[in-house]
């Protein structure tokens, strides 16, 4: 719609702050679902009196409002045309937990962990709120109540409108009205317009009901996950006028929920999990209703692709060892051992596995419910296992419900239909509740594809149906299915719906184009005739607005805005890339977006659609400065492999230099953070020193057991680093190849020089590639490992560098392993080094990024577990440096408030404790924080530094490891 330009210049009349930069409106045109729309402004209100503002304007000149909270709609629920109010950013508190009454009262923004963990606080862990969909740890209690979601538990729980006692709102006008158990009250006693239109309100909803009994009674509230239309039934008598519930999923279409008071339920103490593996999908549905009479908790099931997507995007200790099966049941009981063995049983003798066992270890559980939790994301993009061949696979038709008693016949019908249509589902979800999600390979890009996208969905709202089942059970209706809803529901039943929307908002300017003036399910489609980009890999999942787990994404948990988030970042470039070949990769927007992405790439590892953030800026950067002046840090700190070179000859004189008042203004001026602790220059003395008292196993004629790669980060910053690598690994090889020349091209990669990274590769992959090319290369700084394991074979591409050097950067990139690779492979072989004075009691780890994204993020702990490492505290999360991003001018707030996430209180917390870092940029970031924090650098205070694993297992160190004289002797670096 053409929105009147006095909508801005009215809300900011009214004190409020809406945005309309391209930049925004492009990260707000999208949800998780297949639906583009952009709206004409985006709001984010910090109190109920700044919605009710926005509306009461929205309504006096007629523009739409959706409102939205953590934007994980996979039905098109939380995108829309007019004015877009997130009220996840600022209307985010828990206010009240009162655990005598049962109930908590929290602001509709409130993520729904941040709820739970409020909760558990307030009562001892005795009380939980319910409601857990996979995507709770970003989706908004608010969008909870819109959506009435479920989750794993909704065996036990049933649904959010299960567990609302009050919501407050206000209306399309911009009032303020509490819906409650037993009608509609205005929540300021003293708003008597509110008052008058409460009672109003009232009134026209039991007419309504009255209207309507029989309808109601019979369509409605069939099955345990019927949440497609709206919910009436709460309206009959026999439920006591619960207005309340009667709006927990009308999808924001009746008023804007500003908080809500919910009841929570006793959190059980302890439960068990058991794993059932089928021959399929569907023998394992056929065992439902067995595992019901067992009162579970969840009953979950996922498909063997996701399993298969998960290890190979995550490692193979990504996911635990599973029983035999295509297919497993997830079971979870809290009902005692015996009741626990007891199912598994009967199982074994009633039911249909092909194997079940219990798991008893929290981690593997967690690991394995994060499978189910990432089912979404992981179905998104999958790897074909004959052809290695990366297959794309989208909602629409993702949350259908039937009676538990019918989902293998309604599953096994399903998957015949899916082949008449020359599709593909894969399928996961509550098989408890009869609620299953399915990802289907649609064509969204093609008319012909579109048209398939129709009459599949059609034809599969018909078979639900005839299933007695909802064409939505938890995702709502929206844009999705409230088309087809004709299908499912009687005329009179729809005059209902229409009517009772109605009542709340006549004029319909709430969240259009779903419930209310539904458009077309292959309308506003958001691949509709756009070229494929690696930008379209995010499907908006939002895992990357999380605050807690994993790394990602650092830069959106400083600033706890959507542009920070990769999926912020991604939704952009997805709407540069609409633009095709007149792409302007030079706007402000693209600049704005990825200003403060730290490129740790931890989003190619946590991202469960595999968004790799980090290629994609490299790529912005690369095209933005083509054959342009470039800012000033991508001279000093981008070109920092070149001027290594030299600053051994020099050292001294540098180190002097920066240390001064004139080198700390040269540096500003190089583009360089101010307060940062610069490293200092080795001097070649000092690297000829350590790598002079190499063993004889270095170097050494005839094949090389290993390859030994020495970045130059590790030559030119960390020379005792070189020094323990080639001593340690000397002491445990019998033949080690040393590579000491050589670069990985990270910084020209990270800068965008992607023109002389591919040089810079193709020299080191021909040398790497003659150099022993059976042995395994051992990297010794984790970012470079990364670089040679992920970006070699990236950018050395056949249409890049022709077939030859694409075969030999893909043979040089399976060979490459970190030094937490490497060694935990010796442990297990038996040949692990020795610690020279035993293994430390305990250590703090610092993980750097890339080796996390790359290598695992278990890679580390195991590797120190095998080696007899007593406690490891794993200070999980990015230092905020991250290459060159901590030092450049304009990031220090922003690098530090990232290293206050997990790094700096775990320094603080274990002050006398070694801190482990094989990266240098974590290093680096330890260092600064010994020097400005007491409390970080503890009994050693500003001589606190981080160590290489390397440097912990080196057998002969050189006396001191602080100081390089020949550099100018400048204190610890």
């Amino acid at each position: 719609m053409t929105v009147p330009a006095a909508l801005i210049d009215a809300l900011r009349a009214e004190g409020l702050a809406p945005e309309s930069s391209p930049r925004r409106l492009a990260e707000y045109s999208y949800d998780a679902s297949n639906y583009r729309v952009v709206p004409a402004a985006v709001l984010f209100p910090r109190s109920e009196g700044e919605v009710s503002a926005a509306l009461t304007v929205c309504h006096r000149l007629g523009v739409p409002v959706t409102a939205r909270g953590g934007g994980t709609s996979m039905s098109g629920n939380s995108i829309g045309d007019g004015l877009v109010i997130d009220l996840s950013r600022q209307m985010n508190r828990v206010l009240r937990v009162d655990e005598e009454a049962g109930t908590a009262t929290a602001q509709a923004g409130v993520v729904l962990t941040a709820l739970r963990a409020a909760v558990h606080a307030s009562t001892g862990d005795r009380l939980t709120f319910a409601p857990d969909p996979s995507s709770q740890t970003r989706a908004c209690l608010g969008g909870a109540v819109g959506n009435d979601a479920c989750g794993n538990h909704s065996v036990r729980y049933g649904r959010t409108a299960d567990h609302v006692v009050e919501l407050a709102l206000v209306t399309a006008d911009g009032l303020r009205v509490t819906a409650t158990r037993n009608g509609i009250r205005a929540t300021d006693p003293a708003d008597t317009q509110a008052a008058a239109r409460a009672e109003h309100l009232e009134s026209e909803l039991r007419a309504l009901a009255a209207d309507h009994l029989a309808a109601i009674r019979t369509e409605l509230g069939r099955i345990p996950r019927q949440v497609s239309g709206y919910h009436l039934r709460h309206l009959l008598p026999e439920e006591g006028f619960d207005v309340a519930r009667a709006l927990v999923g009308s999808e924001g279409t009746c008023g804007v929920i500003t908080s809500a008071r919910v009841a929570l339920v006793p959190r059980p103490a302890t439960t068990s999990l058991i794993v059932a593996g089928y021959a399929d999908i569907v023998d394992a549905a056929r065992d439902v209703p067995l595992l019901l009479l067992h009162g579970p908790t969840a009953v979950e099931g996922v498909d063997e692709v996701i399993v298969e997507t998960m290890r190979r995007r995550r490692g193979a200790d990504a996911v635990a060892d599973l029983p035999s099966g295509h297919a497993w049941l997830f079971i979870e009981t809290d009902r005692g051992a015996d009741a626990a063995d007891e199912l598994v049983h009967e199982l074994r003798t009633a039911g249909h596995p092909v194997d079940v066992r219990q798991v008893h270890d929290p981690a593997e559980r967690a690991d394995l419910w994060r499978v189910r939790e990432d089912g979404a994301g992981l179905s998104s993009r999958l790897t074909d296992p004959a052809t290695g061949e990366t297959i794309s696979t989208w909602p629409g038709w993702e949350d259908a419900a039937v009676r538990p008693d019918l989902l293998a016949d309604y599953l096994a019908d399903f998957r015949d239909l899916l082949g008449r249509h020359g599709l593909t589902g894969v399928m996961y979800g509550h098989f408890g509740a009869g609620c299953m999600h399915i990802r289907i390979d649609f064509d969204l890009r093609t008319s012909q594809g579109r048209t398939v996208f129709r009459e599949f969905c059609t034809d599969a709202a018909h078979l639900v149906v005839r299933y007695e089942g909802s064409l939505s059970g938890e995702h709502g209706d929206g844009r999705a299915r409230s088309e087809l809803l004709p299908i499912m529901y009687s005329d009179e039943m729809l005059t209902a719906f229409d009517r009772f929307a109605s009542i709340w908002d006549p004029r319909g300017l709430l969240a259009p184009g779903g419930l209310r003036a539904t458009r077309p399910i292959d309308a506003d489609l958001a691949l509709a005739d756009v070229d494929p980009h690696p930008a379209q890999s995010c499907i908006g999942i939002g895992r990357c607005r999380t605050h807690s787990g994993g790394v990602m994404c650092p830069s959106y948990r400083a600033t706890g805005d959507e542009k920070d988030s990769t999926r912020g970042r991604a939704r952009v470039l997805q709407e540069l890339v609409r633009g095709g070949a007149a792409a302007d990769w030079d706007s402000p927007m693209v600049a704005e977006s990825l200003e403060l992405c730290l490129a740790c790439k931890a989003c190619s590892s946590d991202c469960p659609t595999g968004v790799d953030m980090a290629a994609m800026k490299s790529e912005a950067l690369h095209r933005r400065y083509a054959r342009r002046l470039r800012p000033r840090a991508h001279y000093t700190l981008g070109l920092l492999p070149t001027w290594l070179r030299f600053t051994p000859y020099a050292a001294g004189p540098l180190n002097r230099l920066l240390a001064s008042r004139a080198g700390r203004a040269g540096a500003r001026l190089g583009g360089l953070a101010q307060g940062r602790v610069l490293p200092q220059f080795a001097s070649a003395a000092r690297l000829r020193a350590e790598l002079g008292r190499a063993p004889d196993s270095v170097g050494a004629p005839g094949p090389a057991e290993v390859v030994l790669f020495l970045d130059s980060f590790t030559r030119g910053l960390r020379p005792e680093v070189a020094g323990a690598a080639v001593r340690v690994l000397g002491g445990v090889h019998a033949a080690v190849a040393c590579s000491e020349h050589h670069c990985c091209g990270l910084t020209q990669i990270t800068t965008g020089r992607l023109d002389a990274a591919r040089r810079t590769l193709r020299r080191t992959a021909r040398h790497l590639d003659a150099l022993d090319p059976e042995a395994p290369i051992v990297v010794v700084e984790p970012s470079c490992a990364a670089a040679l394991r992920e970006d070699l074979p990236r950018l050395l591409s056949e249409e890049s560098v022709g077939a030859a050097d694409a075969e030999r950067a893909r043979r040089v990139a399976a060979r490459v392993r970190s030094v937490a690779v490497h060694l935990g492979r010796l442990a297990e072989q038996g040949r692990a080094p020795q610690w020279p004075d035993g293994p430390p009691e305990a250590v703090v780890l610092q993980t750097h990024c890339h080796e996390y994204a790359t290598f695992g993020n278990r890679v580390q702990r195991a590797t120190l577990t095998a080696l007899g490492v007593g406690s490891i505290v794993e200070a999980t999360g990015c230092c905020g440096v991250a290459g060159d991003f901590g030092f450049t001018a304009g990031h220090e707030e922003v690098s530090d408030a990232v290293a206050e996430q997990s790094l700096a209180p775990a320094l603080r917390r274990h002050p006398d404790t070694p801190v482990l870092t094989d990266g240098f940029s974590c290093a680096t970031a330890i260092r600064r924080l010994a020097v400005t924090d007491p409390a970080a650098g503890g009994a050693t205070g500003a001589d606190r530094r981080g160590r290489h694993l390397l440097e912990l297992l080196d057998p002969d160190p050189l006396e001191s490891h602080s100081a390089d004289p020949a550099a100018g002797g400048g204190g610890p670096r």
